[in-house]
């Protein structure tokens, strides 16, 4: 009995006295641990590319969102707004590289969506020229009044760039169009006011021409240079039954 409490005794003390094995740490390898650095999410400072441009602001999941400024050396042009996914979108404002160094001519402010100019904003072409209103990827449509370096005023609906809708053109002289436009020029009915004169031409215009329509005096008193004689009135019977003819005419071609 003692022999075999003894042997017992003697398995304990070799059991407790084999070492401990320690779990070895799994040492991750250096193509993920960089890779995982390299992820950019949040904010951060500047980060430079190989061709000169760089970025500093918000990234998500290794792309720009959120807020952050864009410039690009080969444009000179710089962004400084909303970010989604690496695109433009929300609102922010571009800006041109002029002559003199790190000065900045502002070129659009306003609404993007996925990098296009897309919603309400503002672009200035020269200093004397500008559209404000709304964007569709990219183009003036919708509700936009634009300011002419010559002086002229346009308001009223764009479609692709071009006035299209109803619109009103003011010319710098005063005298103003009203009516329908398509593709850019004046179609369907419209009104030309002649104030310098003193006239108004009513009826139905064709890629820009008027081709029927009236002439009578408007404001005549008032005109700087008005005609020399008043315009005498029309004797037809029924002047709207012609113009509807004409018009029809003209439709049919």
């Amino acid at each position: 009995m003692a022999n075999v409490n003894g042997g017992r005794s003697r398995a304990l003390v070799q059991l407790s006295a084999m070492p401990h094995l320690k779990k070895l740490r799994q040492v991750e390898p250096l193509a993920k641990l960089w890779d995982r650095k390299a992820q950019k999410c949040g904010l951060r400072h500047t980060i430079f590319s190989v061709n000169g441009d760089n970025y500093t602001g918000d990234w998500l999941d290794n792309k720009k969102h959120g807020k952050g400024t864009q410039t690009w050396k080969t444009h000179g042009a710089i962004y400084d707004g909303d970010w989604k996914y690496g695109k433009r979108d929300g609102y922010g404002i571009y800006s041109k590289l002029l002559s003199a160094p790190y000065e900045y001519s502002r070129e659009y402010s306003g609404e993007w969506r996925n990098d296009k100019k897309h919603g309400l904003g503002t672009y200035f072409y020269t200093d004397s020229a500008s559209y404000e209103g709304e964007w569709r990827e990219d183009q003036r449509s919708g509700w936009g009044r634009m300011y002419y370096d010559n002086g002229d005023i346009y308001e009223g609906e764009w479609l692709k760039d071009k006035q299209h809708g109803q619109g009103m053109l003011r010319l710098s002289n005063g005298n103003r169009y009203e009516g329908n436009w398509k593709y850019g020029k004046k179609n369907g009915n419209g009104k030309f006011f002649y104030l310098d004169k003193g006239q108004l031409y009513e009826g139905f215009w064709v890629d820009g021409v008027a081709k029927c329509g009236t002439v009578t005096d408007f404001g005549r008193e008032e005109a700087p240079k008005p005609t020399v004689h008043p315009i005498p009135k029309v004797l037809l019977l029924d002047v709207q039954s012609v113009l509807m003819e004409t018009q029809s005419a003209h439709h049919s071609e």
